[in-house]
């Protein structure tokens, strides 16, 4: 009969020994640890890192330990994907048997593959990138395709935006006072502007004498009206 408890702890200390700064255990009952693990660094200094963190079922090795990512690092959604049914295949093949060595070995290795991606990620994002930009700029280059109804919105935009700026003008305007009627239109509506000047002559003593001596009786005027050859327009001439 399987003794699944003393082969727990004897692998327990020996993951303890290959992995003494990375190794922490969590709880006794039921066993669970983590481990940190890794990788290489890349061509350009970068790294990815998973805490893996691992529980005994009580007839582990028999059946697989539980197993989650902790925490991680520079890792996508997909990368954990990855490493998570890496662990379910590697798990599945090494069932009667101490594992987690395997396991762990196998994150490893996984992380390094997705260090060596990373700089194939980053000139696609990078072209990416560059297509969109250069997509935007076409657009931008040749405007809006016009369309009768595109066109339509357009002209019931503007013009109501234009009702609306001379609604707002006009109201400037009548709080401001800045509406004036013109001569004719002070006339019409204020019909004592046609003797103000009168009346202002007269409320100001101004009245107007007409000296009656300065003009001639008309009877005292010398006009030849019976003269058959009389031409009022020869009166002004000095020929003769």
């Amino acid at each position: 009969m399987t003794d699944y408890a003393e082969e727990q702890r004897n692998e327990l200390e020996a993951i303890e020994s290959i992995y003494p700064d990375s190794f922490t255990v969590l709880s006794e009952e039921p066993i669970s640890f983590t481990i940190n693990v890794t990788s290489d660094a890349g061509e350009n200094g970068e790294t990815t890192e998973a805490t893996l963190k691992f529980t005994y079922v009580e007839k582990y090795p028999d059946e697989p330990p539980l197993w989650e990512i902790h925490t991680q690092e520079n890792l996508e959604d997909s990368d954990m994907g990855e490493i998570l049914a890496l662990l379910q295949q590697q798990a599945d093949e090494n069932l009667g048997m101490v594992m987690i060595f395997t396991l762990v070995t196998a994150v490893q290795e996984k992380l390094n593959e997705i260090v060596d991606l990373m700089k194939n990620r980053r000139e696609e994002e990078k072209r990416r990138k560059e297509e969109e930009a250069e997509e935007a700029e076409k657009v931008a280059f040749q405007g809006t395709v016009v369309t009768i109804e595109n066109f339509l919105a357009w002209k019931d935009r503007f013009e109501m935006e234009m009702d609306e700026l001379r609604s707002k003008r006009q109201k400037e305007e009548e709080q401001a006072g800045k509406i004036k009627l013109t001569g004719k239109q002070l006339f019409e509506t204020d019909h004592n502007l046609d003797t103000s000047d009168i009346q202002f002559l007269e409320d100001t003593g101004n009245n107007v004498e007409v000296d009656e001596s300065l003009f001639q009786d008309i009877d005292d005027l010398d006009l030849d009206d019976d003269d058959p050859d009389f031409d009022p327009l020869d009166m002004g001439s000095d020929e003769d």
